[in-house]
């Protein structure tokens, strides 16, 4: 199974119908990967908070149909990262789009835990409240975005929902970009589970991007890295191998404090 992981420098003086364009002509030029993966709301900065309101779309706005057109050119599944969408209260939620190889959008995610404390994102978008999966030929993929990262809990679900392969897009600062390196292993070793993570490079309002997207195997091993710079990580990995290793270690069979999966939160 190809991966490709799209690694976006986020440059404020693009504009967002140009951005579109560009990325939707990288989609088309990955047509033998089976995923493509974008980061987290690389249409408008994930710290832009300022920007979210006016850059916010519905779910069916221009991002979706640029995108939908390119995963149905290029025939891949494409993860589309995050959009700040407006929902039709005029609430906006930090969502993820998942488009099937014929463009159909096949789901949606909208990020769970928001962050900020007591601002930024976490005052402007309102939480999803659903843990999402989705099948992928032969495999089936876990969504979660960026700051989801920090709770091992979220990812647990994952797994006992189906999960073999967590897809997280983001966009983390360099100041912890430490962080992001053992937090991505440390999910794909607890869940024995591929883990994806796209994230952006460039900066954000002020605030500088880690890069360094990666894929980690259900051991733990970097399969492969992206440096700090805009890049399009391309890799190989073979989704048996998850079945493979927790056959052969099957600590997940040993859990004694299980999670049952939760009813969805109440919405406002």
């Amino acid at each position: 199974m190809r991966i490709s992981l799209i690694q976006l420098d986020v440059d404020p003086a693009e504009s967002l119908p140009d951005r579109r364009r560009r990325v939707a002509d990288l989609v088309r030029g990955l047509p033998d990967s089976d995923l493509v993966v974008l980061p987290e709301l690389w249409t408008v900065g994930a710290f832009s908070f300022d920007d979210f309101a006016a850059s916010a779309e519905p779910l069916d706005g221009p991002t979706l149909r640029m995108l939908a057109a390119a995963a149905a050119d290029a025939g891949s599944r494409v993860h589309a990262g995050s959009i700040v969408e407006r929902d039709d209260r005029g609430r906006l939620h930090n969502t993820s789009l998942l488009l099937g190889p014929d463009g159909q959008l096949q789901r949606t995610y909208r990020k769970i835990h928001r962050f900020g404390f007591d601002s930024g994102e976490a005052v402007l978008m309102e939480a999803g409240s659903e843990i999402v999966t989705a099948p992928a030929g032969p495999t089936t993929l876990g969504l979660a975005t960026c700051y989801d990262l920090r709770f091992p809990e979220q990812f647990r679900l994952l797994v006992d929902a189906g999960a073999e392969l967590l897809v997280l897009c983001a966009g983390w600062p360099a100041a912890r970009l430490g962080h992001w390196s053992v937090l991505a292993r440390a999910r794909a070793v607890e869940s024995q589970a591929y883990v994806l993570a796209c994230g952006t490079a460039g900066t954000h309002a002020g605030v500088e991007m880690a890069g360094h997207s990666l894929v980690v195997d259900p051991r733990g091993e970097v399969v492969a890295e992206a440096g700090a710079a805009e890049q399009v990580l391309t890799v190989d990995i073979d989704p048996a191998l998850v079945r493979t290793v927790r056959a052969d270690f099957p600590a997940l069979r040993d859990r004694v404090l299980a999670l049952p999966l939760p009813a969805p939160l109440p919405t406002a």
